[in-house]
């Protein structure tokens, strides 16, 4: 159990409240379960739908192969993020639009084959990204998907934003197929721990957190009410703006 004194207040710029070597092992570590998911779809299953409107399992898996190749590459980077910044709109949709289609060709087994290849090279170059470049601000507002948008330091993306995105593309793939998504401590559990703090900071206000599974946790913060308790992938998910939440649940957070 975690207990504060009061919810710790969120500071922006937004930056990474994990620390690096740990950031990079969680990391690393999600690329290798996003592939062994992969792996253990099936034909038909490339096909069902998920959660997020219009992509299916196979494009969902197109978007974070191509988040990957970005994160592989400062000339992939730099070639994506310019032709994301030529469609208008907001940039984050044209950037996973671009992803989504530009993978669209592949077969699975080639999108399998290209993910083993460049997820070792995507935990690397996020690895290498120096300090002075994580310090920056990126430019504009980031969304938060309620209408609300926050500044961001670039190692907020490149330490928790690209993980928290790939896990639960991960977690929306095994709920897609009704496949069992793997959980430990060591590693979802850390995840889910900086976002419940996160979360905290976001609304300001007392309660206790228990959250269920082998990801879950408890905290509370100031005088520990309200109680909410739920299991933590479902936290996460409500968080994320996948279903209705009230209340303190109803606060986001970036994934």
């Amino acid at each position: 159990m975690t207990t504060t004194n009061a919810a710790p207040a969120l500071q922006l710029p937004l930056r990474s409240a994990i620390e690096r070597t740990t950031a990079m092992r969680l990391a690393a570590t999600e690329y290798d379960r996003f592939l062994s998911q992969l792996r253990q779809l099936t034909p038909d299953e490339w096909a069902r739908p998920t959660v997020c409107p219009g992509w299916d399992v196979r494009a969902m898996a197109g978007h974070v192969l191509g988040m990957a190749e970005m994160s592989a590459s400062v000339a992939e980077g730099i070639r994506q993020m310019r032709t994301a910044g030529k469609q208008g709109g907001e940039f984050i949709d044209a950037l996973t639009a671009l992803q989504v289609a530009k993978t669209a060709d592949l077969s699975p087994t080639q999108l399998v084959d290209r993910f083993a290849a460049v997820g070792p090279k995507a935990a690397r170059g996020r690895r290498r990204t120096p300090s002075f470049v994580r310090g920056r601000t990126m430019p504009g507002d980031q969304p938060l998907g309620d209408g609300g948008r926050e500044t961001w330091k670039f190692g907020f993306l490149v330490d928790v934003c690209l993980t928290r995105d790939t896990w639960m593309h991960r977690l929306d793939m095994c709920q897609a197929v009704d496949a069992k998504p793997e959980l430990t401590a060591d590693h979802d559990g850390l995840l889910v721990a900086d976002v419940a703090v996160e979360w905290a900071a976001r609304h300001g206000q007392p309660c206790t957190l228990k959250l269920g599974g082998p990801a879950g946790g408890t905290w509370t913060w100031g005088s520990g009410e309200p109680l909410l308790e739920l299991d933590a992938v479902e936290f996460c998910r409500l968080l994320s703006g996948r279903g209705d939440a009230e209340g303190l649940l109803a606060t986001r957070v970036p994934f």
